[in-house]
């Protein structure tokens, strides 16, 4: 069955969001606090060993109970039966959005086309496990019969993207084997990678689904043409396996079939990570700290599933991000991970979040007359406080920011870990507080600044405050707790989708280009220029001319 197609700018909810953003518009967060001691205890959300706080936001009870009335309205208990239950709600590529089936138990019942594809999930899974663990307890061993000490990944997007952000964030849990990712096509940084390489000690894992993607396929054909150099053909199939349902060009290149991890239709490129594109993933941490991962991802997925929205870490976050999008304006959110760990989770989520809602059609075809995706970006604090923090603080802009910390270090360094964290906690006060002209002038009486500087400095140092944040505060940073906070912003993605009438798991924004680039890449190699426009014709002339 389809999803419902609702328009959400026709609903009662959101003409009345409209009235209630005027009301709301008026108030600083600052003022709902000094009225309301318990604000906070009323905003946050307790789950696991996950505490979020969205008292910091430009809400009131009255904004959450119109924001679930929207949803309600936009048929999201409806859409997320779907979701689970396998319908096919991609509809323009006809297809279910089964990434929960991946970390189901296997207890359950999940059918795609009437068929329970859980046994199947748990067959692979068996797959990467076996092979995980013949790489890391050293039974299975390159061509000359050494261990392998090193793993590269090949892909791009989803098939690196995923893989490459957990296996950063589960640093802390890798054994020896060191792993290294190849995705862009750019000749030099396949290079850079395979220099550092011991052809006899390494496993390549190549993720290509359809096994024709151009990069990942150009730079598996360089790096085999570079084993090649010290290897014979028939090494090639001691160490490269590959993720892929193209079993005639992965055997074609060189790959044992019995080497190839199978990938599914109902699985989106960037939420394969909890399939066999994260074999790379288990052979980095082990085969239990993957499971981990995806135990945690499908505790999150109960939450969604089965919690009333208002106490619904997803729905809420969701709804929070719709609020400022749709009524103040605010065109992008910052994901502000306290953790170095977590370095890539903003370009995952960059991903995730604006090829799944970076649509402008709705599900019935048409224009939509309102916003849906917004922009991602962010780094780690502290390094961002003195990167991009002074336009939060002080700019023209309105940047909604989820802030994400952990209460315990890893490595239990409490002096480094309280300076870290004291930032993290006072970032949040004080881009809701900001500092009033009262504030800077005693500062600056204390100083003893004379009265003429002071009058100049003042302006410059005053902050409006009133920016808006969430904070998710999580015990540990564990497989599982890694797993639960991924799985968070996918369900995220999801109510965004449906309030939003648009259908988030097709990408066909990326198809345009690719083929306009096999058409360029022709003319390149023939040195024949077709019809271009004027800039595209003359800059392809100056490379040719000097290539």
């Amino acid at each position: 069955m389809a999803l419902l197609n609702i328009n959400p700018t026709a609903t009662k909810s959101w003409n009345e969001l409209e009235k209630h953003f005027l009301e709301m518009n008026a108030i600083s967060i600052k003022e709902m606090f000094l009225k309301d001691k318990d604000r906070a205890e009323k905003f946050h959300l307790k789950w696991n060993d996950f505490i979020v706080d969205y008292s910091k936001n430009n809400i009131n009870t009255e904004t959450i109970d119109l924001l679930i009335q929207l949803a309600n309205q936009a048929g999201l208990n409806d859409a997320i039966a779907k979701y689970f239950d396998g319908d096919l709600i991609n509809k323009t590529e006809g297809r279910s959005v089964l990434h929960t089936a991946l970390r189901a138990k296997e207890n359950e019942i999940i059918n795609v086309n009437g068929i329970n594809v859980i046994p199947e999930i748990f067959e692979v899974k068996k797959k990467i496990q076996e092979f995980t663990n013949e790489i890391v307890e050293e039974k299975r061993k390159g061509y000359s019969g050494k261990s392998f000490t090193d793993v590269v990944n090949i892909g791009i997007g989803g098939s690196d993207l995923g893989p490459a952000m957990v296996v950063e964030a589960l640093q802390y849990y890798k054994n020896q084997l060191n792993v290294h990712f190849v995705s862009n096509i750019d000749g030099d940084h396949v290079q850079e990678i395979i220099k550092k390489l011991n052809p006899e000690t390494t496993l390549f894992v190549i993720v290509s689904k359809t096994f024709t993607t151009q990069e990942t396929l150009t730079n598996s054909e360089t790096i085999r043409s570079w084993f090649l150099k010290t290897a014979k053909q028939e090494d090639v199939a001691k160490h490269f396996v590959a993720v892929s349902t193209n079993i005639k060009n992965v055997t074609a290149f060189g790959i044992n079939e019995e080497n190839i991890f199978p990938m599914w239709d109902w699985v989106g490129g960037r939420f394969s990570l909890w399939s066999a594109v994260g074999l790379t993933i288990s052979l980095a941490v082990g085969f239990e700290n993957f499971e981990k991962l995806l135990s945690g991802a499908n505790s999150m997925d109960a939450h969604f599933k089965t919690t009333t929205f208002d106490k619904n870490i997803p729905v809420v976050l969701a709804l929070i991000s719709v609020w400022y999008n749709n009524f103040f304006g605010a065109e992008t959110e910052a994901i502000i991970p306290y953790c170095q760990y977590l370095q890539k989770l903003a370009p995952y989520l960059q991903q995730g979040i604006m090829e799944s809602n970076g649509k402008s059609i709705d599900r019935d075809g048409k224009q939509v007359k309102y916003q849906t995706g917004t922009i991602i970006w962010g780094e780690p604090g502290t390094n961002s406080q003195h990167a991009f923090f002074q336009l939060i603080h002080q700019g023209t802009k309105l940047i909604p920011a989820d802030f994400i910390g952990f209460v315990e270090a890893l490595y239990g360094n409490k002096e480094h870990h309280n300076k870290l964290m004291s930032n993290f906690f006072a970032q949040t006060e004080a881009l809701l507080n900001g500092k009033t002209k009262n504030q800077v002038q005693s500062e600056f009486d204390k100083q003893g600044i004379n009265s003429e500087k002071a009058a100049f400095l003042l302006p410059f140092k005053c902050f409006s405050g009133n920016k808006p944040t969430n904070t998710i505060l999580i015990q540990k940073l564990t497989p599982e707790n890694l797993g639960a906070l991924v799985a968070m912003y996918e369900h995220k993605i999801f109510v965004q989708g449906i309030i939003w009438n648009i259908f988030s798991y097709d990408q066909w924004g990326v198809e345009l280009g690719k083929q306009l680039a096999n058409s360029i890449l022709d003319e390149i190699n023939s040195g024949d220029i077709k019809k271009h426009d004027s800039s595209t014709t003359f800059l392809l002339d100056h490379f040719l001319k000097n290539n």
